[in-house]
């Protein structure tokens, strides 16, 4: 027999379910005799105990439903080490789990935290292989994470949606975008929802130069403007300053786009109206891309489980379903290159990057 546990952990996304179903599908058409358990709320269920059985059943119908059946939390990798609470020994208890419950291998799915401490748990002995989860899409060693595309859908509607109030006002509209410290949801949905300014962590901008981009708008007779701003995108001059500096700055404003609202519209005098759709990009059904590309990762994983071969992230590259070594992927941030195709080309249509 094999013995199999799920674990999802860190925010949730679409094509979590999916994903596990494509895993669980896969072993139970090839393996003659395998159980699988799923960890509730992430690595709290394997910390203290927390599992279900799950069979067959439990993985019909959830192709395309949101969320995780199993539950999720976030359990920062860098308290992993330090006990609880009440003492207890976080990575030791993780492991006596592992073994008490007599697995063969953790199938992990998360983002960049989740697979610190999978590489973890890789490097204190156990069998894991992950799957690469995140609307960020900042995951090193795959070209794609599942739920980005979802969440670049979700993103694109809410800048599409705008466009007609924006155009019936003659105002300034920031829509800020998830993502974290990247700009890859940014990028996309902002080209993809033909904004007119794009703000990425990548490319720190200069206000003066939006101001100019806007303004340019407002001479060539277009009344409006559309601004598609990163979560975590930063000025020219912000960029110098401490974390500490930083942080006290911020705290003056909810968010990245209130400031910069607040910069254009005492510069232009236009309206500014600030829309942020938060976490509604992480959730709802999968988009079938997503869909698909959960399936085929998750096929992938249960092969290497069968040939019992761990330590792998399945990753996605050049179009292809590949393993790639987990140690090669733990710690590491998969940015958009300033100097990429996409924004050259992004440039080349006019959008500004307030660069």
């Amino acid at each position: 027999m094999k013995r199999i546990g799920f674990l999802t952990s860190g925010g949730d996304c679409q094509s979590l379910n999916a994903t596990m179903r494509g895993v669980a599908k896969t072993l139970y058409e090839n393996v003659e005799d395998v159980e699988i358990i799923g960890i509730l709320d992430g690595y709290k269920g394997l910390i203290y105990g927390n599992y279900k059985k799950l069979g067959p059943r439990d993985f019909s119908g959830i192709l395309t439903e949101g969320g995780t059946i199993i539950g999720t939390s976030r359990q920062p990798f860098k308290l992993m080490r330090e006990p609880d609470e009440n003492g207890m020994d976080k990575v030791k208890a993780m492991k006596n789990n592992y073994t008490k419950w007599k697995l063969d291998c953790l199938v992990i799915l998360g983002g960049n935290g989740t697979h610190k401490t999978a590489n973890l748990l890789r490097e204190e002995g156990l069998n894991v292989v992950t799957l690469p989860k995140t609307i960020d899409n900042d995951l090193f060693g795959t070209d794609m994470t599942f739920g980005f595309q979802s969440a670049v859908n979700i993103a694109t509607a809410a800048i599409d949606n705008i466009h007609t109030t924006a155009a019936s006002h003659g105002r300034v509209f920031i829509v800020e975008i998830m993502g974290h410290s990247v700009g890859w949801l940014t990028l996309h949905a902002g080209i993809a929802g033909g904004a007119d300014i794009v703000l990425i962590p990548e490319i720190p901008y200069d206000t003066d130069k939006v101001v100019d981009a806007i303004n340019k708008r407002t001479e060539q007779g277009k009344k409006f403007s559309i601004l598609a701003v990163a979560e975590g995108a930063i000025s020219i001059q912000d960029s110098e300053l401490s974390k500490k500096d930083l942080k006290k700055k911020m705290k003056m404003y909810p968010s990245i786009s209130y400031m910069l609202g607040a910069e254009i519209e005492e510069k232009t005098g236009q309206e500014i109206r600030i829309t942020v759709p938060g976490h509604t990009q992480r959730g709802g059904i999968p988009c079938p891309y997503d869909r698909v590309i959960s399936t085929q990762l998750g096929a992938e994983a249960a092969k290497l489980i069968m040939a019992e071969k761990y330590g792998y992230m399945v990753g996605f590259k050049n179009n292809e379903i590949v393993p790639v070594p987990l140690k090669d992927v733990a710690g590491k941030i998969k940015a958009v290159d300033p100097k990429s195709s996409i924004i050259k080309q992004a440039k080349a249509l006019g959008i500004c990057f307030g660069d």
